[in-house]
């Protein structure tokens, strides 16, 4: 299933039980709000925008007909998301949802009575999102891809595609909430392979490119990106410049991360 299927699809059906037919039929003047907090820019999220308005509307859940949206777009500025969290915290929203973990965690730092509806790719209760997966425990639900925990297996996969390359690149991004831990992962399991690791870091497009010109420096055979919302946005420039580099071929996951080999 693609991933902006699953955000569409769990946002409608978790946000269907807050807003009955009949309320909204008692209520015609007011309708039900939602937030919507995106750590990127609205243009590279609009197909999972699509999916998510689409998913409302198979409940019965139409945009400025049975239930309002509110946008709030960090533009790949995620110091900006406990701010923009605050203002729909403040717009009094029914429910707030949520497409990354620097979103989600924004979002649990605003409120703790609204309810919030997740999407990630990293473990919510290593990161502190919820009590546990059985019980999440507080406001916050949502699903859960795993991805950044695929990421060692992923680099040895990398290794045994590219047995001759002896450095790596791995792509960052140092202001998600987890990179740290997701680094820390990666480069263990580097180590255990007897690879170099080299961390590119980039936060925002322009260091996207100034990365991938470091790889050529670094003469690095391969590269893996850490799963994070601006790569995922930039996904098609990713591809764009690994295309363009010295390796071999390049593969794209079906997930968020990528590898150039």
């Amino acid at each position: 299933m693609r991933r902006r299927t699953f955000l569409g699809g769990s946002a409608a059906i978790l946000a269907a039980p807050l807003f009955s037919p009949d309320a909204l039929a008692q209520q015609p003047t007011k309708l039900p709000v939602i937030g919507f907090l995106g750590s990127t820019r609205p243009g590279p999220f609009a197909p999972s925008v699509a999916a998510f308005r689409q998913g409302l509307s198979e409940r019965g859940y139409v945009e400025g007909q049975s239930v309002a949206l509110e946008y709030r777009w960090a533009e790949n500025h995620y110091d900006r998301l406990p701010e923009l969290a605050a203002d729909l915290v403040g717009r009094k929203v029914d429910i707030i949802a949520t497409a990354s973990m620097p979103s989600a965690l924004a979002a649990k730092e605003a409120t703790s009575t609204i309810p919030v509806v997740f999407e990630t790719g990293i473990d919510p209760v290593e990161a502190g999102l919820v009590t546990s997966f059985a019980r999440p425990g507080g406001n916050l639900t949502g699903v859960c891809m795993l991805t950044a925990a695929l990421m060692p297996k992923r680099l040895e996969l990398l290794s045994e595609l590219v047995p001759l390359a002896t450095a790596i690149g791995l792509l960052v991004n140092p202001t998600h909430s987890t990179a740290a831990q997701m680094t820390s992962d990666v480069q263990e399991a580097a180590r255990a392979k007897g690879l170099e690791l080299a961390i590119l870091n980039a936060s925002t497009e322009s260091e996207i490119a100034a990365a991938f010109a470091g790889l050529v420096r670094l003469h690095a055979g391969a590269l893996a990106v850490l799963p994070d919302p601006l790569f995922v946005s930039q996904r098609e420039h990713l591809v764009a410049l690994a295309s363009r580099m010295p390796f071999r071929r390049c593969i794209r996951c079906a997930s968020s991360s990528f590898l150039a080999v």
